[in-house]
């Protein structure tokens, strides 16, 4: 099967469908691929939380909260932490998308038809100083409908190209070579695999049935990162986080397996930042799995108490929803893949939110009444109780003695100190007798609360964790889940892959995880949160236009 196009699209996710529409808003036919079936249009970003980083928003200014281009770029740098000779590329991506950030970005995305939750979030709060990572003031945008309202828009522009002949669609179809001529990359081969039916998710087999060539003037890689391929995130695992988990939980879906990299990598293309990547140290085992392994997030408000897998309390800062990055280095060293939130029933109604589209019913299918229900009415939210019934990382008890034995019997829960846990709690509420406190947690928590957005939807009255009144207690066994690669293939302003010379490959584009969400790097170190969906639309966009310019 041999085909020709103006523009080929490697990979449907976020990323390639605001390539594929950019491109042929310019005028161009397009052809877009995948390896998985069509029930996977939309990749990865269908399953987020659909969360987007603005600077100084409408949303914002109504929450009362001040923000600028200036307090974003301190906080972006001091989280990022530039420091190699690969970074010149990644920095200028970064300097990019803030002016977009804070301009173009919302109202384009409002004349597609997306809108956002009213109350901003915030997430990555740092603990440090001004100087240190983390975001300064709330910038975690909601859109209405999750990731698939934000996937939506792009989705309907290639499916109307694809009615009116603009546009080819090929599922099932897996690049194993970018073609090249006379330095140029000239479209793509590979195979095409048996086709599969299966739900959105579902692992799909390799199992090859045919060839395919595709000639194209101008070829974009985005594919996604490394996530679902445990192997791959083991090998690139950097040493300043300490070792390698021995068992991880999976926060995206199996074709996220990072295949193109070593193909790109053959036509020329340099990777880079390899060693950048982001995983978070809050997943709990999906008690109704899709994919293997499947993990969930916890997006914690910052309330609960965060116990090591021997029941140390963790570090300041390290509270829950402060320092994503700096919590999993801590925990790599305490030589164990787990650890524990204790919190009570008070907590877990107020701040307890799950990430993902299917895990916010309410959110995602903009039922106003369920959301006002599950975010404002009494109870836990319906996925969380699911969890709470069902979950095996969840121990419910009704006194700690209780709770530490239920704690204790789950798999490594042997290396739990029972008096530690209780000398930690105990301590801890004895705080909230006074008005004074030198912990740092709870005098957060009374700080937080000052910001109506915590108040209202995110932040419980600072409590007794054992006060009968607001329990009974919950502990929450935590595992290392894998999510973003924070490196990629460089590529320049305008998507261009470059290759080790510096120079732009002629054809060759990336966009999305793919291209470290832009430059092979565009978050350094460490991420601020929202900028993931907002690099695929960023850095999608710049190739999209790019690479139909270049027909």
């Amino acid at each position: 099967m041999n085909y020709d196009t103006d523009v080929l699209v490697i990979g449907w996710g976020l990323a390639g469908l605001v390539a594929a529409s950019e491109a042929l808003a310019a005028g161009v036919s397009v052809t877009l691929i995948d390896q998985e079936s069509r029930s996977n249009l939309g990749g990865q970003a269908w399953w987020s939380f659909g969360g987007l980083f603005f600077v100084d928003s409408p949303e914002q200014r109504r929450m009362g909260i001040r923000d600028s281009v200036a307090l974003a770029r301190q906080d972006w740098e001091a989280t990022a932490g530039f420091d190699r000779d690969e970074d010149a590329w990644p920095r200028r991506w970064a300097e990019a998308y803030l002016d977009f950030a804070a301009g173009e970005k919302r109202a384009w995305l409002r004349s597609k038809g997306v809108s956002f939750f009213p109350v901003v979030g915030w997430a990555e709060r740092g603990g440090y100083t001004a100087m240190g990572p983390g975001n300064s003031v709330p910038r975690f945008h909601i859109t209405w409908g999750t990731g698939p309202g934000v996937v939506s828009p792009f989705q309907r522009t290639v499916e109307t190209a694809e009615e009116n002949g603009r546009l080819t669609i090929l599922p099932r179809h897996r690049v194993t070579e970018l073609t090249s001529a006379d330095g140029s990359v000239t479209g793509a081969t590979g195979v095409v695999l048996a086709p599969a039916d299966d739900a959105r998710g579902i692992a799909t087999s390799r199992e090859p049935v045919g060839d395919f060539s595709i000639r194209a003037q101008s070829t974009i890689v985005s594919t996604g990162g490394i996530g679902g391929n445990h192997d791959l995130v083991r090998k690139q695992w950097p040493p300043r986080l300490g070792a390698p988990p021995e068992s991880m939980l999976t926060g995206v879906p199996a074709y996220v397996d990072g295949s193109m990299q070593s193909v790109s990598e053959a036509a020329g293309a340099r990777l880079i930042n390899g060693d950048r990547m982001w995983h978070y140290v809050e997943g709990i085992k999906n008690w109704s799995p899709v994919w293997p392994s499947h993990g969930i997030r916890i997006l914690p408000g910052p309330s609960s108490i965060w116990l090591d897998a021997t029941g140390k309390r963790l570090p300041v800062p390290l509270f829950p929803g402060f320092d994503t990055l700096g919590t999993l280095e801590y925990l790599r060293r305490t030589g164990h893949d787990h650890s524990w939130f204790v919190l009570s029933q008070r907590i877990v109604e107020k701040e307890f939110t799950l990430s993902g589209s299917e895990q916010n019913p309410d959110l995602t299918g903009k039922d106003i009444p369920l959301l006002l229900r599950s975010r404002l009415g009494p109870g836990a939210a319906g996925p969380v109780q699911s969890f709470l019934d069902h979950g095996e990382d969840f121990v419910v008890r009704h006194n700690l003695d209780a709770l530490i034995a239920g704690m204790r019997a789950l798999p490594g829960g042997e290396a739990l100190d029972a008096n530690r846990v209780r000398a930690e709690v105990e301590a801890r509420d004895r705080e909230l007798t006074n008005e004074f406190t030198k912990d740092a947690q709870i005098a957060m928590l009374r700080s937080a609360r000052a910001y109506r957005g915590d108040k209202l939807v995110r932040t419980a009255s600072p409590h007794r964790i054992l006060d009968p009144a607001a329990g009974p207690l919950i502990a929450v066994k935590l595992h290392v889940i894998t999510r973003k690669s924070l490196g990629g293939i460089e590529t320049d302003l305008s998507s261009r892959a470059l290759g080790n010379n510096g120079a732009a490959i002629p054809g060759l584009y990336a966009a999305g995880e793919a291209s470290g969400f832009g430059g092979g790097g565009i978050h350094g170190y460490r991420a601020l949160e929202g900028t993931f969906l907002g690099g695929c639309l960023f850095s999608g966009r710049a190739a999209g236009r790019a690479a139909a310019a270049a027909v």
